[in-house]
């Protein structure tokens, strides 16, 4: 029994880690925090459920449809909203409201046309996989076999890639990475194309295996802000051990007491890092100047 709790834990984790990814990488390189991250998460969902469910289209092709057209809606919101913001040197408050405003406004589109009741993607008996006291079902698989493929390949890209490098410059200092020669507004692009897939990835996946309402996108995104937070703010890398700690953490509490007490240990491991490490446990004092 322990051992079923230890891989749904991880599972999880690695749920939270594709997600906070995601939200990492707008915040890191930014500093916008990125409410509407939550917003993508649920318009990745039902396009997941239009195309595959109410389309009847194979699933992974249902899943690429989905993951584009959060990518476009991830880059229409920096074109759209966050470039004016800084092009008039808002403060990152204003964005922040403004991401919040992008947030409210997709969400509620979402409830008035499919409705706020909870929507599966397949209601089939799928194959279930046996290991032990292990049972892992067809979607939970998924989860982790495309979850952690896709964690491994951005490990390797953030550390490996040129493209890599410029990301952890950029989030270093933006003024200097553009008097290096660099376009900050085509780096953010890339940035926003890659942070929607992320987001969309970790939807996609999720939906497939418990469903989907309007407005689940918010509870998702609060622990994939305290993985980043527990990982370490200011690198990418570190909200894999982040999320995947939470994940285990979580399923864990869920084990020893209630899963009611699911959110409080969120809250109280957040509350801990905040007083004592703030930078996480692998990131580092950002200094103001």
């Amino acid at each position: 029994m322990f051992g079923q709790f230890v891989i749904n834990g991880l599972i999880t984790g690695v749920l939270y880690s594709l997600l906070s990814i995601g939200f990492a990488l707008v915040y890191n390189t930014t500093k916008i925090f990125h409410i509407a991250a939550a917003a993508l998460y649920v318009v990745a969902a039902y396009m997941f459920w239009v195309f595959s469910s109410h389309l009847g289209l194979p699933f992974w092709l249902g899943g690429i449809i989905s993951v584009s057209i959060t990518i476009l809606v991830s880059v229409l919101t920096e074109i759209s909203v966050y470039r004016p913001l800084k092009m008039k040197n808002s403060s990152l408050n204003v964005a922040m409201i403004a991401s919040i405003g992008v947030m409210t406004v997709l969400v509620n589109l979402i409830a008035m046309f499919f409705g706020n009741e909870t929507k599966v993607i397949s209601n089939e008996i799928m194959k279930v996989y046996t290991f032990g006291d292990v049972i892992i079902t067809t979607p939970q698989m998924m989860q982790l076999v495309v979850g952690s493929s896709a964690l491994l390949i951005f490990l390797f890209f953030i550390s490996k890639t040129s493209l890599g490098v410029r990301l952890r410059a950029i989030s270093c200092d933006d003024s200097l990475y553009c008097t290096m020669g660099y376009s900050t507004a085509g780096t953010r692009i890339i940035v926003f194309v890659i942070s929607g897939f992320f987001i969309a990835l970790a939807s996609c996946l999720t939906v497939f295996d418990i469903g989907m309402d309007p407005h689940m996108g918010m509870n998702m995104l609060i622990n994939a802000m305290v993985a980043m937070i527990i990982g370490g703010v200011g690198r990418f890398g570190t909200c894999v051990a982040g999320g995947i700690i939470l994940g285990l953490l979580q399923s864990l509490v869920v084990f020893q007491f209630a899963s009611n007490w699911q959110n409080a240990i969120t809250f109280l491991v957040l509350l801990i890092f905040l007083f004592f490490r703030p930078q996480g446990i692998a990131g580092y004092k950002q200094r103001t100047v």
